[in-house]
């Protein structure tokens, strides 16, 4: 018999890999589901953009290997929308690395930096590829929690009452998926300070920043941040770019350096006609933004009022492309309550307890659906 490795035995099949297949089943046999589960754009990206990779494929040298590193001219494009955006000043040569998607970054950084018994500061919430790339590597998730009491911030003084010795990662992600969750800059500051008192690389996963998000942050922006931080940013949400794959990672060279690395090793370089897309996409204009959260506005409009039906809570002012509610007293667990909603009313959301212990009791909804769908979902109620 061949024997799978036993990195495998640690995690399980991706949650939405599991999950889809038993929905398009039930779309197989005729039931009229409404996906509201995924956190896939179904905007398109601008015109533009669409028109950038079209003629990039017919350049000259567009189908052969590109740079590792990436065009010159997709770092500079990267730069130049982290100093206008953020205020961060990043060396195009040094200090960014264009990645294909930002999930792959998750991989790269996690085999640049962790030793196999390493531990890693992961958020209970959180996206769960943090939990699993830290047990493929070998190494241990310590999960901090997050609660909504405390604004789904990290309580660092209780961190620092533990033993932190094998901490080599702290994983953050403002704005926060999955509970919208933003994060002051004066909270910022105070993660870079607790991971240099503790000699811990903190890496922020930023891809929510321009989603119904009036105050964009990024941790490179505190002073002194690159001595500790990384930062991973992609363009999937922000411009609809979701099946383009592609991201970045900045900090500074020597952390770069060490990512890039792994990644030479990984891939053969990111087509020509994506990154030429990227930098097309990167120039938007401020009407790009305002058109995309006018969209999202009316669709979380209409996600309020399916929320009410369910007689769950959630946080207006909360940002990004879901809506995380909380169910209301007495309800099943957060599992029970979408499977009840999925065969009853056949719309599919997420429970919150794929993202952690502490999603027990809430539900995400994302905002990917069409106005009528999410009407349709209404009337089904």
């Amino acid at each position: 018999m061949i024997r799978t490795a036993d990195r495998l035995h640690t995690v399980e099949e991706y949650y939405f890999s599991k999950k889809l297949r038993e929905v398009r089943g039930l779309m197989a046999e005729g039931r009229p589901i409404i996906n509201m589960g995924i956190g896939s754009p179904d905007l398109q990206p601008s015109a533009d953009i669409v028109a950038s990779i079209q003629n990039a494929v017919l350049e000259e040298g567009a189908h052969q290997y590109q740079s590792y590193q990436g065009l010159p001219e997709l770092r500079e494009a990267f730069a130049a929308f982290y100093n206008s955006k953020f205020g961060v000043t990043a060396d195009p040569v040094t200090e960014i690395l264009p990645l294909m998607g930002s999930k792959e970054g998750i991989m790269h950084i996690s085999m640049a930096f962790l030793n196999p018994g390493d531990e890693v500061l992961i958020p209970n919430p959180g996206y769960p590829t943090y939990s699993s790339v830290t047990k493929l590597v070998g190494a241990v998730p310590k999960y901090y929690g997050l609660k909504q009491e405390n604004g789904w911030l990290p309580d660092l003084d209780a961190l620092e009452d533990e033993n932190l010795d094998k901490v080599k990662i702290m994983w953050v992600n403002y704005p926060h998926m999955p509970t919208g969750a933003r994060i002051a800059k004066i909270e910022l500051e105070k993660l870079v300070s607790f991971a240099k008192r503790n000699d811990i690389l903190l890496v922020n996963d930023n891809p929510y920043s321009f989603v119904l998000n009036d105050e964009p942050t990024s941790i490179l922006a505190v002073n002194g941040a690159k001595d500790v931080a990384l930062e991973l940013n992609s363009l999937s949400k922000t411009f609809n770019m979701a099946g383009w794959r592609v991201g970045m990672v900045l900090g500074n060279s020597d952390h770069i350096n060490a990512v890039l690395k792994v990644k030479s090793n990984m891939d053969s370089g990111m087509f020509y006609g994506i990154q030429k897309g990227a930098i097309e996409a990167l120039k938007s204009s401020q009407s790009w933004y305002d058109d995309l959260n006018e969209v999202y506005r009316k669709r979380r409009a209409l996600i309020f009022k399916l929320a009410d039906l369910l007689n769950c809570t959630y946080d207006t002012d909360a940002v990004g492309m879901f809506v995380w509610a909380k169910l209301p007293l007495g309800s099943k667990s957060s599992e029970a309550f979408i499977d009840e909603i999925l065969y009853d009313k056949n719309i599919f959301l997420v429970p919150g307890t794929i993202f952690g212990s502490n999603g027990e009791g809430y539900i995400r909804f994302s905002l990917c659906v069409t106005e009528d769908k999410i009407e349709e979902a209404i009337s089904r109620f």
